[in-house]
């Protein structure tokens, strides 16, 4: 059964061994390798070398090396035999070359310390939760939010709609990216600075803009209400992250199915016990057509939704498992 290949896969990768796949491909079997591929890139940094036969001892022999990452089913059939390399694999001359023995000096890497560290936290987490039965958005989403909040359960809280993180990412990276409206402050710091200047992304929190005082007072609503009404006026498509406060999200759905606003996306994230659940449930059930990324239940937070927002910016990354851009 698959279940009982993929543990083996998983403790292969786990365990460093140098592993070799013969038979890769037939008719039947055209999507194990690429599967195999993924699990590997969780453990295995995506330059490890991939040594690849083809026909081997015959007279169309063919030999050549590539990368765990531009590994593909392409590149082989029923009558290759394909080797991964360890952590101190190598390749020179077109050759995959793994030095005699236990040898431990340390690769350098081209990532910087807080990447490393947080590499290794995923890695950690990986190894906690269950994925296999959820699509690569959560499980990077949830990576995100497990590494800011040490809650595996965090896991079983994720739900993303509309392929939120691709589509959110296109159009961050795009020529002329949405604004991103934050409900607090908080949300605001969390964001990456680094990309998000790099990108020239419009970060945004109303709850400091003067008219915002004035109109709660006015109509009776919250600061963070008001500081919504002010920013769907300005701003009615941009991604809308929510870390703090139910009523703002509320007023958000409001206003959208009112067709006063049409996010790109939504982050709906706010934390505490006071309409907090509710204002999600709104949010799935009356905004069905919008991009977005829950965090279920009661939890949240201005941390968490700032993180999501920073998996989106390094969605790249997701399927080498390698977190940290803009660090």
């Amino acid at each position: 059964p698959w279940q009982v290949i993929e543990k083996r896969i998983k403790a292969a990768a786990m365990g460093d061994f140098i592993t070799a796949i013969y038979n890769p491909l037939s008719k039947g079997r055209f999507w194990q390798l690429m599967r195999l591929r993924e699990l590997f890139l969780r453990e295995r940094s995506p330059e490890t070398p991939v040594g690849i036969v083809r026909n081997v001892g015959r007279s169309d022999e063919n030999i050549f090396t590539t990368t765990l990452q531009e590994l593909n089913t392409d590149m082989a059939d029923m009558f290759t035999v394909i080797i991964i390399g360890n952590s101190q694999s190598y390749t020179a001359n077109n050759k995959m070359i793994t030095p005699r023995g236990y040898y431990t000096k340390k690769k350098e890497s081209k990532d910087n310390l807080g990447r490393q560290i947080m590499n290794s936290s995923f890695q950690t987490i990986l190894e906690n939760i269950d994925t296999s039965n959820q699509t690569l958005e959560h499980t990077w989403v949830a990576c995100h939010c497990i590494h800011t909040t040490a809650d595996f359960n965090m896991n079983n809280h994720i739900e993303v709609t509309n392929n939120a993180v691709p589509v959110l990412y296109k159009a961050l990276y795009s020529d002329n990216p949405p604004a991103i409206i934050t409900d607090v402050s908080m949300v605001t710091q969390g964001i990456r600075k680094a990309i998000a200047q790099k990108l020239g992304l419009n970060i945004k929190c109303y709850l400091t803009d003067e008219r915002v005082k004035e109109l709660a007072e006015k109509e009776g609503i919250t600061r963070t209400q008001a500081g919504i009404r002010l920013a769907v006026e300005e701003y009615p498509n941009a991604i809308y992250a929510f870390g703090n406060a139910p009523t703002a999200l509320i007023e958000l759905v409001n206003l959208i199915r009112k067709r006063k606003a049409a996010p790109a996306g939504v982050i709906a994230a706010p934390v505490g016990f006071v309409n907090v659940k509710e204002s999600k449930w709104q949010m799935k059930y009356g905004c069905p057509h919008i991009p977005t990324i829950f965090v279920n239940g009661r939890k949240g937070g201005s941390n968490v939704a700032a993180t999501i927002i920073n998996s989106i910016l390094s969605w790249a990354e997701a399927e080498a498992m390698h977190p940290g851009k803009g660090v």
